[in-house]
């Protein structure tokens, strides 16, 4: 029986995703599923989706950049980013192809046991009644909730389901009593980060190098985190620092 990895924000960093793959060692009945956030910032949105698209191992939730570019594209008064912008003129070459992909991205993918969302869910909210702008947004608690300032909805949450999240980088994934984070900041010159929903496993590579500034929000991810790009050809299974949450494992 092939195994489930959860894959953190991409952000069109294609070679990052690549050695990941190959240090899982992909196989053939294996199901990939990434947090969203695919493409912006990084160097190969097309490749990314690209892969996605064709090959049908692989999936994804819906990421704010992602909804931001399907919102532009469907004439949606938004306004894009620089990167944004970017990313889209990349794309342009097979516009509607890409387009129609990212429509097709669900908010959550239910697997039981695990709840996929690019942001995360609003603690004591029904999955059914959880907002578009939360499932994409969502950081903290309170009127304000794209604030990395305030009380972190995951270290409330205590729903059946284990969250599995991105949008919000650190160094190390962010973890509550039933959610667990997965974006560790590839596209700063962090890590790419995945995870094994069957054996509880990590597994990470760091940035080739860092594709955009440093984020400094919060004593989060203050840097590129330059002593992990330097060591871009080593990629490797790593346990990442949660030898303290029960029930993980590393390999």
């Amino acid at each position: 029986m092939g195994r489930t990895i959860i894959i953190g924000d991409i952000h069109g960093c294609f070679k990052e995703l690549s050695d990941l793959l190959a240090q899982i060692k992909l196989q053939s009945d294996d199901r990939v599923i990434a947090v969203g956030d695919l493409i912006v910032k990084g160097p190969r949105n097309r490749d990314v989706l690209d892969l996605f698209i064709n090959d049908d191992r692989f999936s994804s939730v819906v990421g704010n950049h992602d909804r931001k570019l399907r919102q532009y594209w469907r004439g949606e008064p938004v306004r894009l980013t620089r990167e944004q912008k970017a990313a889209a003129l990349e794309l342009e070459s097979d516009r509607e192809r890409y387009a129609a992909f990212l429509r097709s991205l669900p908010f959550t993918i239910d697997l039981g046991s695990h709840l996929v969302v690019h942001a995360g869910v609003r603690p004591g909210v029904p999955l059914s009644r959880q907002m578009a702008a939360d499932m994409t947004e969502l950081r903290t608690m309170g009127a304000n909730p794209p604030s990395r300032r305030g009380v972190p909805w995951y270290g409330v949450y205590r729903g059946r389901k284990t969250i599995l999240f991105g949008h919000w980088p650190s160094k190390k994934p962010r973890r509550g009593p039933k959610a667990i984070g997965l974006d560790t900041g590839c596209v700063y010159g962090g890590r790419l980060t995945g995870f094994l929903v069957e054996s509880s496993e990590f597994i990470s590579v760091p940035a080739r190098e860092a594709y955009v500034g440093p984020k400094r929000r919060s004593g989060k991810l203050k840097s590129p985190v330059p002593a992990l790009a330097a060591k871009k050809k080593q990629p490797e299974i790593s346990p990442i620092g949660l030898s303290s949450h029960p029930g993980f494992q590393y390999r």
